[in-house]
């Protein structure tokens, strides 16, 4: 760090998760942000993983209950690190976190109180109270899509900072392995993988099941994994493409810590997200590794995947039009390579933990200044 004074900043994460993407953007920016000297605390809910990773970090980490939004334990709790670290900015992840500061800020001062938002449910009444509010100085928006969907609700323009969420490109690079992930799998060369990161009901991860099995007859080499799902889950998508005639080439599996391995494995990486997600991880991490991409003409995706220039775009629900486009990438592997290199380029640029870091400290330093 470079003239710039050290930053006390607490971040505030109401989950115990470690794996999904909302933790791994909170712990690589807080990893950043250490390492430019800066003081920060992680408050999440108890989580001996968090405990662990943090000690070992060097990171002060607590845990508070954060049970529900009027949890009084928990405001407490905040207002006592607000003390004992002389906290500057709270940076609060989700709802509850947004709703336990400001309590905690009727007792002790917030100089500074962001809030991170990175999806795109419309918000109901109470929530926009939550983002209107003076008391709330700042919003970090991960993409500009969410941007306007804030602003249509009400929220004043400049208010809003969009720092798109990042992708720490030394770990999702080309040079990864991924023959032992297609060893594993049981994937010979000629056969083609089809991955999709992340299981919820949004993600589209049926419509990705059916636009394989219409895949079938044309591209028989094409095979299908699924990864992150719970086993209720699994069961069930398992159960879909029995129905659908392809349980042969489908795989779906649950939580990995090998994800740069398993896009480095993959021939394509699709998202079939149909509401709620601001910008979804794998993409910009498949294009960080130069593995081809296909996302939903959707909310911030758009802003990272150009059609035609970094991966192809699809309509949300719409099954065939993703079979069509996994057709395309297969049929025309030199362009779809040239697209993914350009998308390399596009998360170096925009999309870095780096370039996220550096905008997150620069937008804490001057919201402090002109507080002061």
């Amino acid at each position: 760090m470079q003239d710039l004074t050290p930053l006390r900043v607490l971040q505030l994460y109401p989950k115990e998760d470690y794996f999904t993407g909302a933790a791994i953007q909170l712990r690589e920016l807080t990893l950043g942000l250490r390492a430019r000297g800066h003081h920060v605390v992680v408050a999440t809910r108890p989580s001996p993983m968090w405990r662990q990773k943090t000690a070992e970090a060097n990171i002060p980490h607590v845990a508070l209950p954060m049970s529900h939004e009027l949890d009084m334990r928990s405001v407490a709790g905040i207002i006592r690190l607000l003390r004992e670290h002389g906290i500057q900015v709270v940076h609060c992840h989700k709802g509850r976190a947004r709703t336990l500061a400001l309590l905690a800020g009727l007792f002790e001062r917030i100089p500074v109180l962001i809030l991170n938002r990175g999806v795109s449910f419309p918000l109901d009444p109470w929530n926009r109270l939550g983002y209107t509010t003076d008391r709330v100085t700042a919003i970090v928006a991960v993409c500009e899509s969410i941007k306007r969907g804030l602003v249509a609700a009400g929220v004043a323009p400049e208010k809003i900072e969009v720092i798109y969420s990042g992708t720490d490109t030394d770990r999702f690079h080309p040079g990864v392995d991924g023959s032992r992930v297609r060893v594993e799998m049981g994937l010979a060369p000629e056969h083609f993988l089809v991955t999709q990161i992340g299981v919820r009901s949004w993600r589209g991860n049926d419509d990705v099941v059916e636009a394989m099995s219409r895949l079938a007859r044309a591209a028989p080499q094409a095979r299908l994994l699924i990864v992150g799902a719970p086993p209720p889950r699994i069961t069930s998508l398992m159960e879909k493409a029995r129905a659908r005639g392809i349980e042969d080439v489908t795989r779906v599996i649950g939580h990995r810590e090998d994800i740069p391995e398993i896009l480095a494995a993959s021939n394509i990486t699709v998202d079939a997200s149909y509401a709620g997600l601001g910008l979804t991880g794998s993409l910009r991490e498949s294009l960080a590794l130069e593995t081809p991409v296909i996302g939903t003409n959707l909310e911030g995706i758009p802003e990272l995947v150009l059609d035609g220039e970094t991966g192809l775009l699809v309509p949300p629900r719409n099954p065939e039009a993703l079979a069509q486009a996994i057709l395309r990438i297969i049929e025309n592997p030199t362009r779809a390579k040239a697209m993914a290199r350009a998308g390399r380029k596009r998360v170096e640029a925009l999309f870095s933990t780096r370039v996220k870091v550096e905008k997150t400290e620069a937008l804490y330093s001057r919201l402090l200044a002109e507080r002061a």
